[in-house]
C-alpha cells in the first residue's frame, strides 16, 4: 500500500527531476555552440515530457488519495 509519506517523496522527486532538466536545458541554451545545437532542444522536449508525467502522477495521487 502506498502511504502518504511515499506519495509526498515521489512528488518531490518528480518536481526535482523536472527542475534539473529545465536548468540543464537553459544552461545548454545559454552556453551556445555545438552543444546547444545538439542538446538544448532535446532537453526541453524531455522537460515537457517529464512535466506531463509529473502532472499526471500528481493529479492521480490527488484523486486517489483524497484523505
Amino acid at each position: 500500500m502506498i502511504t502518504g509519506t511515499l506519495v509526498k517523496i515521489l512528488g518531490i522527486v518528480l518536481l526535482i527531476v523536472v527542475a534539473v532538466v529545465l536548468l540543464l536545458g537553459i544552461g545548454t541554451l545559454f552556453k551556445g555552440g555545438e552543444a546547444s545545437k545538439k542538446y538544448s532542444n532535446k532537453l526541453m522536449q524531455l522537460r515537457v515530457l517529464l512535466q506531463f508525467i509529473a502532472i499526471v502522477v500528481l493529479v492521480s495521487f490527488a484523486y486517489f488519495f483524497k484523505d
